[in-house]
């Protein structure tokens, strides 16, 4: 017989209960009205019947029990057996669609063409997912503002390992508030161990992930909901070029040396600065910072504070009248 989970549960919350009638009563008559044609657990009775639990007895019209043991094997090992077959079946199905979805994604004439939209998280993870399978050479990555979780981390380090020891290369661009991030730390710790290339930047970016410099991958209208798909060379090309400036003038994440941090406080100081004079609102400041409000909130403090200011009107006015732009970083870094 066909054994599905409509026969599992019936046999858990019917079957059940009447076979260990069975076995206490030490057998049932083939004349009880519950198990006959029409009667209320017929169907019960049946299923037992078919899996070999009760047969009748040779001494009258009586239906006795017998010990599970003997027929569990019978039954249990071809599902097993089954779900073997199956599990082979769909590894086999899942490589041969990777081999039609990789000609699908490196071709111009794919739907939506050089650029397509995909909606919904779980098919944007799924479509990451399967580039990722197929990288080759190198990953470039830049994740502004991080906020991810331990396990969404610990997901992206099995990943991206896997990847850098089939021999991709990998770089990674952070903001600098995410050097506070214990969890990204970790994440940080565990690619570059495995050879990855992480640094972080001043200023806020969108995020963006390049498979190979041939397809980019960039945020929607609807945020982590939905993501471009952008394949035209040009295109890529651009984005990359775009990645290249903003790594060379990002700072080492795994260094800690003190000129280092130095350097890093004195950007996210001048970054503020610019915020200000610029008069953006504390959460456009603290978003391209890369740092919750009350952290935002307190860099303008200590501004204050080195002022020796009270208000942001005057800090303002201190700022200009001593020719302070926010910029001076940049143009020391200048030739």
């Amino acid at each position: 017989m066909a054994l599905g989970q409509h026969e599992r549960a019936l046999f858990e919350t019917e079957s059940t209960p009447l076979y260990e009638e069975i076995v206490s009563a030490g057998g049932m008559s083939a004349d009880d009205p519950r198990i006959v044609q029409g009667g209320e657990l017929h169907a019960a009775f049946d299923l037992l019947r078919e899996l070999g639990l009760v047969i009748k007895s040779e001494d009258g019209p009586h239906w006795r029990a017998v010990d599970p043991a003997a027929v569990q094997a019978r039954v249990v090992a071809p599902l097993g057996q089954q779900g073997a077959e199956l599990i082979a079946e769909s590894a086999s199905w899942a490589q041969a669609f990777s081999a039609v979805s990789h000609s699908w994604r490196r071709s111009p004439s794919a739907e939506g063409g050089p650029f397509a939209e995909i909606r919904g998280a779980a098919t944007v993870r799924s479509f990451l997912a399967s580039l990722f399978s197929d990288l080759e050479v190198e990953l470039l990555t830049a994740q502004p503002q991080d906020k991810r979780g331990i396990k969404e981390l610990s997901e992206v380090v099995a990943r991206e390992v896997a990847v850098i020891e089939r021999g991709v290369s990998m770089r990674t661009l952070y903001q600098h508030a995410a050097r506070r991030n214990s969890h990204t730390r970790k994440y940080v710790a565990a690619v570059t161990a495995a050879g990855a290339e992480v640094r972080t930047l001043d200023e806020f970016f969108n995020r963006l992930i390049v498979f190979d410099r041939r397809v980019a991958i960039i945020p929607s209208h609807q945020g982590v909901s939905g993501a471009m798909v952008i394949s035209e060379p040009s295109m890529v090309a651009y984005l990359v070029d775009m990645f290249e400036r903003h790594w060379e003038r990002a700072r080492p994440f795994t260094s800690s040396e003190t000129p280092l941090v130095r350097d890093i406080a004195a950007e996210q100081r001048s970054m503020t600065i610019r915020m200000l004079l610029e008069g953006r609102a504390d959460p456009v400041g603290a978003k391209r910072l890369g740092v919750s409000p009350r952290t935002y909130a307190a860099y303008v403090a200590d501004l204050k504070n080195e002022f020796e200011v009270e208000t942001r009107f005057q800090l303002g006015y201190e700022m200009g009248k001593r020719g302070i732009s926010g910029r001076e970083t940049d143009d020391a870094a200048t030739p």
